[in-house]
């Protein structure tokens, strides 16, 4: 019969770890001699050096063959989407709804388009985006020729929105039931909206729902244009101080003054019938005014 191994106390456990740690015997420490930790540690010294440059090599041959200006691949954007400003979402469509008759309804509403409107101030504009830009035309530029190695962006003021554009009337009709909303059509690096020079991207609205509650509907600028000299868009980087060119459209509200309203940017190069994306070139919204 094997005898029982003889349990070990503390203090012979702490000796065996110590002499496991260093052996005066063999002149080992934790099992290797010194000359056998220089080795193993030149080995992982030499190994972690060259998985860093293969790393770091791999790295740099990434961020060489990149365009710090565009993305590569923008195959998903072919056509730009449509916003609407006030940007009141519902459960799933835009909602505009606001009270005349309550002053913190319609100041909502306002202070909203407001702090939309802050980057397009006329003062602003004129600091940052100062180049004389020739309206109707695209301005193609293939240089870097403004300052800091950018490209010129051309200014979009809010006074060019007329009668919407808050100057005339702060509220922006929403003390009344003739409500101004903003169309923004967004960025796609390098593209052209029309094949020719002579047809501009324009803003239509048309009313889907409650055509008796819309009187009659304005543009500002004058036939929702959005002028050819906003494009291309070169990016951010390139272009820090681009804004996007808006159109303002004032609905005169009558009737039950509730209406569903589609509003489409229209140019040959922007489609608007993908039922997979439902602002592609489009955007539909709820307009009410109550009392």
């Amino acid at each position: 019969m094997a005898a029982l191994k003889e349990k070990r106390t503390c203090g012979q456990r702490c000796e065996d770890f110590g002499h496991f740690v260093w052996n005066s015997d063999e002149g080992t420490f934790m099992g290797r001699t010194p000359e056998k930790w220089v080795y193993i540690s030149l080995y992982y010294v030499a190994f972690y050096v060259v998985m860093t440059a293969l790393f770091s090599l791999a790295i740099w041959t990434l961020m060489y063959t990149l365009d710090p200006y565009a993305p590569d691949y923008q195959d998903r954007l072919k056509s730009p989407g449509v916003m609407v400003w006030p940007d009141t979402y519902g459960e799933e469509d835009v909602e505009i709804t606001y009270n005349t008759s309550d002053k913190a309804s319609w100041m909502k509403m306002t202070q909203i388009i407001q702090k939309f409107l802050e980057p397009y101030n006329d003062t602003k504009q004129h600091e940052c985006n100062y180049y004389n830009c020739t309206k109707g035309k695209y301005f193609i530029q293939k240089t870097f020729s403004a300052p800091n190695h950018t490209k010129w962006a051309c200014p979009f003021m809010q006074s060019m929105l007329g009668a919407c554009s808050g100057f005339q009337d702060p509220t922006f009709g929403y003390n009344c039931s003739m409500p101004c909303v903003i169309i923004k059509m967004n960025r796609i690096i390098d593209f052209l909206p029309c094949n020719k020079t002579d047809c501009p991207p324009y803003v239509n609205c048309t009313v889907l729902e409650g055509q008796q509650n819309v009187d009659k509907i304005e543009y500002f600028p004058n036939g929702g244009i959005l002028d050819l000299s906003y494009f291309p868009y070169y990016g951010k980087l390139a272009q820090p101080n681009y804004v996007n060119p808006l159109v303002a459209v004032r609905f005169n509200l009558v009737g039950k003054k509730h209406a569903k309203i589609q509003c489409r940017v229209v140019s040959d190069q922007i489609s608007y019938q993908n039922i997979h994306d439902p602002y592609e070139g489009k955007v539909v919204f709820y307009l009410k005014a109550v009392k």
